[in-house]
């Protein structure tokens, strides 16, 4: 079940950032044919590969996973000095 959840997002939000399966699988250095795999369940990525969707994407591995539902990182309930130093901690790590 896993597997195939990923497979749904990671394709989800290839589509969204407008990548063919051959754009994303150049961008990864593997073949389209394994990026459809991902997609449809039959293989789950290596960490090298999660990590990289993670970076391409822009959301955690977690996210990736299915252990997150949210894509993006709540900055709720952190104080406006603790938003600021995480924000400013994310940007010298680009």
């Amino acid at each position: 079940m896993y597997i195939k959840k990923m497979g749904i997002r990671i394709k989800k939000l290839r589509i969204s950032y407008g990548y063919t399966q051959q754009q994303l699988a150049n961008r990864l250095h593997v073949t389209k044919s394994l990026i459809s795999a991902y997609e449809t369940g039959q293989r789950s990525p290596s960490y090298e590969i999660l990590i990289g969707l993670s970076s391409i994407f822009k959301v955690s591995t977690d996210y990736l996973l299915g252990v997150d539902n949210d894509s993006v990182l709540s900055l709720s309930g952190l104080t406006e000095a603790q938003r600021t130093a995480l924000i400013n901690l994310v940007q010298t790590m680009r």
